[in-house]
């Protein structure tokens, strides 16, 4: 996976509400794992897997002090450039309280195991950047009994129509690639000019931490649409459960208010299909490893059936 660059990491970081419930979750969990009696003997091992430019380690160490804990901290990033950052927070600030490790996180070897690990690894359908096989990886950094933040999330999917997605995705053929291929890869999109023909339906869960540690699913949703209209595709939100009742959502029906840091997620269709009221869309979708590469496949069968989109991820794929 690519490196992000400066601005973008700046973007992230100036979310108001993602690293409030994030330091929420800390907090709440470190007091749930360390009593009033044990505050100053009981260190607690934290590990942030993929820091960046040091947000989640700063929302850690302030939760650890809203909570009167103790925390020793290892910041784990793969960047180069995001290490630096790190390296600058560790001299003026952190000081020994945090151990900064330049390290591919499937790659290092932890000096210690962990009573809690804290990652930011998800996309705009939740499990689309990685996080399941990062963090199924990272649960052998755990701590019998440890936790993970986030602990959990699903993905959703809503049919939508809209012509303008529709018209927009068909001009993004490119040349040196098959034609078609530009509906057969999701895009994150600011959704506007659409309708959405009926509400999301969950598609994948993943729990960390987990005995199952296959991330390949397959699902078939069903959904009752209420109009006359065109499915022209699919969109994509999710859902997280950071810790306890701490929860971040882009899903239109419980979205986390305030919340920028993710867009919603379009799989297209090559061909719109004509829709009735009361008609039923079925839809299969699945996730595939090859232990290589990760994609999604995707076809309509109900009310007809559409080609499978990026069979074998010929299209689009997300290198492990």
């Amino acid at each position: 996976m690519d490196n992000l660059e400066s601005q973008t990491y700046e973007v992230f970081e100036k979310d108001p509400i993602k690293y409030s419930q994030y330091q929420q979750a800390v907090y709440k969990c470190l007091l749930d794992r360390v009593p009033e009696e044990e505050k100053s003997t009981n260190v607690q091992v934290l590990m942030v897997l993929g820091a960046g430019r040091g947000p989640l380690v700063n929302a850690s160490l302030r939760a650890a002090a809203q909570a009167d804990r103790q925390i020793r901290v290892y910041a784990v990033e793969k960047n180069p450039n995001a290490v630096v950052t790190l390296e600058n927070w560790r001299f003026e600030e952190w000081g020994d309280q945090v151990t900064v490790v330049s390290c591919d996180m499937r790659d290092w070897a932890a000096p210690e195991k962990a009573d809690i690990i804290v990652s930011e690894l998800l996309g705009s359908f939740g499990d689309n950047e990685l996080s399941p096989e990062c963090l199924n990886g990272a649960q052998n950094f755990l701590k019998e009994g440890g936790v993970s933040i986030p602990c959990s999330y699903t993905s959703f999917l809503a049919p939508l129509s809209s012509s303008k997605l529709y018209n927009e995705v068909r001009g993004c053929r490119e040349r040196d690639r098959p034609p078609d291929s530009q509906f057969e890869t999701p895009y994150v999109v600011r959704l506007h000019n659409f309708h959405q023909l009926a509400p999301p339906k969950p598609c994948f869960t993943f729990n960390h931490p987990s005995k199952d540690v296959s991330s390949s699913r397959s699902q078939c949703l069903r959904f009752s649409v209420q109009c006359n209209s065109v499915l022209h595709g699919f969109a994509g939100y999710f859902e997280t459960t950071l810790y306890a009742d701490i929860t971040l959502s882009i899903r239109p029906e419980t979205h986390s208010p305030g919340m920028f840091s993710w867009f919603p997620i379009l799989f297209p269709l090559k061909q719109p299909i004509p829709l009735s009221r009361g008609e039923e869309v079925c839809l299969w979708f699945w996730r595939c490893n090859s232990g290589r590469k990760v994609w999604y496949e995707w076809a309509v069968t109900e009310p007809v059936c559409s080609a499978i989109h990026n069979p074998a991820g010929r299209s689009y794929t997300i290198g492990l």
